[in-house]
């Protein structure tokens, strides 16, 4: 296979790594499994421009991405319904989607197993045609992070600070959005601080990650108190897995959700993929099912009996 790899040099962990050394470490383990890698280190303000040229190409089999949620959605959304697989490269905060492949989150462990991995087609899902791995949400997480964004933080654990203090001030004063909901045909009118919606519904006992890539569904997830204390807890119990527990979540299924938002404000209203977006009138949420090709590690539990015994050379044929 041949593999186009695309840093964001100024991503994540990326900033304070070797990027020569690890270079060298990526070209080297593909060769060692027979495939060909060519490694491109890229400015921050030019991975959309790099990541789109890349997903252009009909010379590669494999775009491989290294970087945060960011880099990560932007190039799924550039690979949607294409042959070319994504890749991943873990160097964000969260890395959501990663591990959700369950990818390992040590880069070179990252490289290794991804060198000896297998090509296979995981859901993705659109708002209003905009694609996104992980999730879109209105009210108090778009609320979050536009507190987030105003604060200064330059490296990994001053994101993961800034964005404590975003929480924190948004309890204090939290939002309250007016929605009507159609979930595959079930309509609910709502008064709500936050809704989310999942590609795929997220696990149990951990970040708020999905286990299953391949589910077929939707997650959507209702907050239905404004009580500050029981927001709180809600938020924790979302942060370490125990959502399904809480009383203060409404959990619901779908394949398809429609949302009609009726705020007086709408920049900045919404969140895809933890990127701030406005909020539309109609958001028409839908899950395409092995719509994105990605390369995965073969120890991936989510993975069939077959296809860990398909090598990735035979994946690529």
């Amino acid at each position: 296979m041949k593999i186009a790899v695309i840093l964001n040099q100024d991503g994540g962990t990326l900033k304070t790594t070797d990027l020569d050394v690890f270079s060298e470490l990526i070209e080297s383990e593909f060769k060692m499994h027979g495939h060909t890698a060519e490694v491109a280190r890229v400015a921050g303000g030019d991975v959309v421009e790099a990541i789109e040229t890349a997903a252009r190409r009909d010379d590669i089999d494999v775009l491989l991405v290294g970087g945060g949620d960011g880099t990560v959605s932007t190039a799924a959304s550039a690979l949607m319904g294409k042959p070319i697989a994504l890749g991943i490269l873990p160097a964000g905060t969260m890395n959501l989607f990663a591990r959700t492949l369950q990818i390992p989150q040590s880069l070179p462990q990252a490289v290794a197993a991804l060198a000896d991995g297998i090509l296979v087609d995981v859901d993705i899902a659109t708002v209003n045609g905009e694609p996104f791995v992980h999730q879109f949400a209105v009210g108090m997480h778009a609320r979050m992070v536009r507190l987030r964004e105003r604060l200064d933080y330059g490296s990994r654990f001053g994101k993961m600070f800034a964005t404590t203090r975003a929480i924190l001030t948004t309890l204090r004063s939290l939002p309250k959005i007016e929605i009507e909901i159609d979930m595959d045909g079930e309509t609910k009118r709502l008064k709500t601080p936050a809704l989310a919606i999942s590609n795929n519904l997220y696990g149990e006992w951990h970040l708020p990650y999905a286990d299953d890539p391949r589910g077929g569904e939707l997650g959507i997830y209702i907050c239905t108190t404004r009580k500050v204390g029981a927001v709180a807890k809600l938020t924790l119990d979302i942060l370490f897995g125990n959502w399904r527990n809480n009383p203060s979540l409404a959990v619901y299924r779908a394949t398809s959700v429609v949302v009609d938002y009726q705020g007086r404000h709408t920049h900045h209203r919404a969140v895809r993929d933890g990127e701030l977006s406005d909020a539309k009138d109609r958001s028409e949420i839908v899950l395409h099912a092995k719509a994105l090709k990605v390369l995965a590690p073969k120890e991936a539990t989510w993975l069939t009996d077959a296809e860990r015994g398909v090598s990735v050379a035979k994946g690529a044929a």
